[in-house]
């Protein structure tokens, strides 16, 4: 039957591979079950493999292997099996009574004369044979890696030197999500996702660097120093802002613009998301708004600098009486019952916390760093925001993150509707780069906050958001169904493992192979940017380095002597 039907379809050179299943079972649904091949060795075959059905009619059935099992044709076998595993009557055993079965979800279909690929909607008849995916049919589904705008993300699973190319212009136009628990290597596969966008140039990147591991060089787990994309891109395309330019020097950065946010730049918008950080609670929240109307721009500093004990408004007045006037100005709101003084008492406490910053200052700001962050992004040039020892500082990160999200978002989409409208150019497509992003995602806030908004309009205004965590359980479930794209290391968490496919039907059989992922360089991506779902091995961070470099290029000394 095989040579008749090679004679009615032949096929290219390409397609004889070793046999590894045949199809004995199975449904669309619930998927193919195959029994191995007698030459084949259970103990050889991985759950996350990539394997080809070749239909019967031409077709070609692309899938994942998801379950392996041992069966047996007599009950007598499992009561007493051979004692000698390489005994005579074990090998009689091996391949006629007892035998290995893979389960496989088949998702892609290929018409072998039209190569088009679409999902899979029916199955391959009894007795198709399985095969291991070649090179060439990989690269079929998931394209030339070295096609302008395709990123070569890794390896599919036992398929060494086989690329996996990753669609960086898709996994850009909606908002994406790396996710992994702590240790398996989340920063190594973003810091090489970003660099990917930088090279082909199909989005310009805001990055929050809340360890300061993007932006110059930083160590990896033993202690080596690794190279960050300032350093992999030293011809003007990564720059690198700071709110501590004293750990910047210490740590060799080099530096392109200190930020600094003055407390009259601050809205209650900027605080509202830290409400449980700081305690607030909802009439707390509420009076932040009634403050601001009340008493202006400078609402920040005269809380912080009021005092309510009595005689010291005097004592402390600066020029023009001006202290006198914002007690008076707290005052007249407490007389009119608009606030209740335990209300303020607690606001003003809490607020306190804000002198820890050295980056918020009192006076005016005189080059505001939101104009200065949109012109670096209009030249086509990649922004790292690092922390410094703020980064340690939750409240920090979360406050800088939404003061220059939400300002920048609003420009964007003026922009954009003005481009709508005739009136001026279209702006570059963003992506923003938040580490802990369940802290701004959370249910009970991702609603309300300019990260939910910007997740939820699927690049409506060019801004999309790249969400790094090891959490995805803490992420809006609403939110995680609108992550494009998925990139997704080991989690051992059941709740974490069921986040991460909320949203994306027929997945059942693929939380298995995301629970069984090791710790380290292999990682499930799903989603909008691929396909088909497929598990690959990461590519190694040194040769990636290499190869975006050259070889003869020593990026540090090239660095130095451009930066100094």
């Amino acid at each position: 039957m095989a040579d008749e039907f090679d004679s009615l379809f032949p096929r290219p050179e390409i397609h004889k591979v070793t046999r590894l299943a045949s199809v004995v079972s199975g449904s669309l649904s619930k998927g193919l079950e195959a029994k191995l091949a007698p030459d084949r060795m259970i103990e050889g075959l991985a759950v996350g493999r990539y394997v080809v059905v070749r239909g019967q009619t031409g077709r070609r059935f692309f899938g994942m292997i998801t379950d392996v099992a041992l069966e047996s044709r007599h009950p007598e076998i499992e009561q007493t099996p051979p004692d000698d595993p390489e005994s005579f009557i074990a090998q009689v055993y091996r391949g006629t009574l007892t035998y290995g079965r893979i389960h496989i979800t088949p998702m892609l279909v290929m018409e072998e004369h039209t190569r088009t690929v679409r999902p899979a909607k029916t199955v391959p008849a009894h007795f198709t044979q399985v095969y291991e995916a070649t090179p060439e049919e990989v690269a079929d589904v998931f394209g030339d890696p070295d096609e302008a705008g395709r990123f070569h993300i890794g390896d599919p699973l036992e398929m060494e030197g086989t690329r996996i190319a990753l669609d960086l212009a898709r996994f850009v136009e909606r908002s994406s999500g790396i996710f992994g628990k702590s240790g398996t290597g989340k920063t190594f596969l973003t810091r090489m996702v970003l660099a990917g966008i930088i090279q082909e140039k199909v989005a310009v990147n805001l990055i929050f660097d809340m360890h300061n591991e993007y932006g110059w060089k930083s160590q990896d787990e033993a202690r080596q120093d690794v190279k960050g994309l300032r350093q992999l891109f030293y011809d003007g395309r990564v720059s690198v802002f700071t709110l501590d330019p004293e750990s910047s020097r210490r740590r060799g950065s080099k530096v392109d613009f200190t930020v600094r946010i003055g407390y009259d730049q601050l809205d209650p918008e900027d605080l509202e998301m830290l409400a449980p950080l700081f305690g607030f609670t909802d009439v707390q929240t509420n009076a932040l708004y009634m403050l601001r109307r009340r008493l202006g721009k400078a609402w920040i500093r005269i809380l912080l600098e009021d005092d309510p004990s009595p005689g010291t408004s005097d004592r402390r007045a600066d020029d023009e009486g001006q202290m006198s006037k914002r007690s008076s100005a707290l005052t007249k709101l407490l007389e009119e019952g608009r606030l209740h003084e335990g209300s303020l008492g607690a606001i003003q406490r809490k607020l306190e916390q804000l002198r820890r910053f050295g980056f918020l200052v009192k006076d005016n700001v005189h080059e505001n760093p939101i104009e200065r962050i949109i012109t670096y992004l209009d030249s086509g040039n990649n922004v790292i925001l690092e922390f410094g020892r703020y980064g340690n500082a939750l409240v920090a990160y979360i406050l800088v993150a939404n003061y220059i999200t939400r300002r920048i978002h609003r420009a964007y989409v003026n922009r954009k509707e003005e481009f709508l409208g005739g009136q001026g150019s279209e702006p570059r497509p963003l992506m923003i780069t938040i580490e802990e992003a369940h802290k701004f995602l959370d249910p009970t806030i991702a609603k309300h906050t300019i990260f939910g908004t910007i997740a939820r309009e699927m690049r409506k205004y060019n801004v999309t958001l790249l969400v790094v965590d090891q959490r995805p359980s803490g992420i809006d479930q609403e939110v995680m169904s609108q992550i494009g794209t998925r990139i997704t290391a080991r989690l051992d968490e059941e709740n974490d493992i069921r986040a991460v496919f909320s949203g994306v039907s027929g997945t059942a059989a693929l939380r298995e192979v995301l629970a069984r992922l090791e710790t380290q360089q292999q990682a499930l991506i799903l989603g909008h940017a691929v396909p088909m779902p497929i598990v690959i091995r990461t590519r190694d961070y040194p040769d990636f380095v290499r190869e975006i470099t050259g070889n003869a290029i020593d990026v540090e000394d090239a660095g130095a002597a451009l930066f100094g």
